[in-house]
């Protein structure tokens, strides 16, 4: 059980003092702050944290902002930070999972008189920009390379009390860490109390898929203890609509009920859905506002199906190539994020997804292994327009007439780094061999207490090879899933995969190795143990290895 009171100190990480004493001074001159957020959950949680907690300790007047991601698109721009400050009349702007790199964004926002806070958790400069404060772990990689390395292996060592000892928060997670650092100025909010802000941290945590070690995986434990019995009216709703019974909500729920909703509103219309959801104080409007992410989220999958369709034809035709660069016209850009990790699940490559419209395309990218889509990026910072994100998830935009340019800068860049072997990385690997009899209801209940699973702490994979294939049925309403009945000499176990590859549908008779994690149905009121069929392949195959 992870230790809430182990908490690293707040103001190890870079400007938090600064940042703490400006908003100080907010406080006491009565400023109007504006909290600018982001799209996807991880701003969005990120800016609830922060307007409840400032609402707390009593500053005066707070208000959020949340990017258009069609008009004004990803982190800071100039027209957002206008408006912000000639609509809104914004004496002090703090960003949320955005801006360590807005350098021209934040010269702007000085002289026009404001000053700016930014939190944020992706890359930064080389010199960061005139904030008051840039709040981000990852500086420490930059101002320390080497030492920082030794520090985090060797916690005894000279730098432990120095620096900050983990890199890899989510925006929400340092947005969290902010409070703390108030809560030592501030009254308002007494210590303990910043706990029932953990159902957001948490949500915001595991949908940004950041490692669930160190204070991540804290925040995530005790955050799903919280949102088991949230005041959050809209999160209930949400839960409800969602099928997930709150009081035995898992972080896989957040990751695959909750989190594709609320970013549903974003790619489709405006994340002020979410936002509204999040602050409810009205059951009914709650549950409106619930059922119109769930509305969206349908609407969402029908169009991400349609344009995958589009996108599996493409790639048909660069097959060649070790990173797939695909697009097309009215191909949405909120949703092809999703259609490239669904092409890198089905072709076992790195793929960028572009919406192509009147001169400019935008897109989105996924990766895997040890190609980092955000290195290719700044590999062709000469043809792009603009671009950056994570090594296995980014975003860029470039014109048109850029995109073959930019496929062959990426295949070269790919070609430079003489990667091997890279798609058997995407295969899964055991961490355990056992036969059928063994995959028992007790031994679900040891795995469940290894919790909460993610990033840096996966859920464990079981192996069975030489299983007898006794019954096969086809589930859903194409067809896509797939139901197995498998027996070794030691039991039967029912295997379930959702969307499954063609190969999951083997033929009764047949004798295959699986790799599952093995999982408790309840079914009316029915509970049994089951696997969620990962990997599949003939037996003989896997012996002649």
């Amino acid at each position: 059980m992870p230790n809430y009171d182990a908490a690293h100190d707040p103001f190890l990480l870079p400007d938090m003092l600064p940042a703490v004493e400006r908003l100080m001074q907010a406080h006491e001159r009565h400023e109007r702050i504006v909290i600018y957020g982001d799209y996807d959950i991880d701003g969005l949680t990120a800016t609830t944290v922060l307007l409840d907690a400032f609402e707390q300790f009593g500053f005066s007047d707070v208000q959020a902002f949340i990017p258009n991601r069609f008009v004004e698109g990803y982190g800071l721009t100039m027209e957002a930070v206008d408006r912000i400050i000639d609509t809104m009349q914004a004496q002090l702007i703090v960003t949320v999972d955005c801006g360590s790199l807005s350098e021209a964004e934040i010269v702007h926002t000085n002289e026009r008189g404001v000053d700016i806070i930014v939190t944020d958790h992706h890359n930064v400069a080389p010199v960061q920009p005139p904030a008051v404060g840039v709040i981000n772990p990852k500086r420490l990689l930059q101002d320390y390379p080497d030492e920082y390395h030794e520090f985090i292996l060797k916690p005894d060592s000279a730098y432990q009390g120095k620096l900050y000892p983990f890199l890899d928060l989510a925006g929400v997670g340092v947005a969290f860490k902010l409070v703390q650092a108030l809560q030592t100025r501030l009254p308002g909010l007494p210590a303990g109390q910043e706990k029932w802000l953990l159902d957001l941290v948490a949500l915001g945590t595991v949908c940004d898929i950041v490692t669930l070690r160190d204070e991540n995986r804290t925040n995530v434990f005790w955050g799903l203890k919280v949102l088991a019995k949230t005041r959050r009216l809209g999160l209930k709703a949400l839960m409800a609509v969602s099928g997930i019974r709150q009081e035995q909500v898992k972080a896989r729920d957040l990751g695959f009920g909750l989190g594709p909703r609320m970013n549903a509103a974003g790619r489709l219309d405006t994340a002020e859905h979410a936002l509204t959801m999040l602050r409810a104080t009205d059951k009914t409007a709650a549950l409106e506002a619930a059922r119109q992410l769930d509305e969206f989220n349908a609407m969402r999958r029908s169009q991400q199906d349609a344009i995958f369709k589009e996108a599996v034809q493409q790639a048909e035709q660069y097959q060649d190539d070790p990173v797939l660069v695909l697009s097309g016209r009215g191909w949405n850009h909120g949703i092809i994020g999703i259609v490239a990790a669904k092409i890198v699940e089905q072709y076992h490559k790195p793929t960028y997804v572009l919406e192509e419209m009147e001169f400019e395309a935008k897109g989105s990218a996924r990766s895997f292994g040890d190609f980092s889509v955000a290195d290719a990026i700044r590999a062709s910072d000469d043809i792009i327009t603009k671009g950056g994100g994570h090594k296995l998830a980014a975003g860029v935009t470039l014109p048109v007439a850029a995109i073959p340019a930019f496929r062959q800068r990426v295949n070269q860049f790919y070609q430079s780094l003489q990667l091997q072997d890279q798609a058997a990385l995407l295969l899964p690997r055991e961490d355990v061999t056992a036969q059928l009899g063994e995959v028992t209801a007790e031994l679900v209940a040891d795995i469940t207490r290894m919790e909460p699973f993610g990033p840096g702490n996966p859920q464990p994979i079981l192996r069975s090879n030489h299983l007898s294939v006794e019954q096969v049925r086809r589930m859903g309403s194409e067809g896509q899933h797939v139901k197995l009945t498998l027996r070794d000499e030691t039991g039967q176990l029912q295997m379930i995969a959702f969307a499954a590859p063609e190969h999951f549908f083997v033929q009764p008779g047949q004798v295959v190795d699986v790799w599952y994690q093995p999982i408790e149905n309840e079914w009316r009121g029915v509970r049994q143990v089951e696997g969620r069929l990962l990997h599949l392949a003939p037996s003989e195959v896997m012996a002649g290895a």
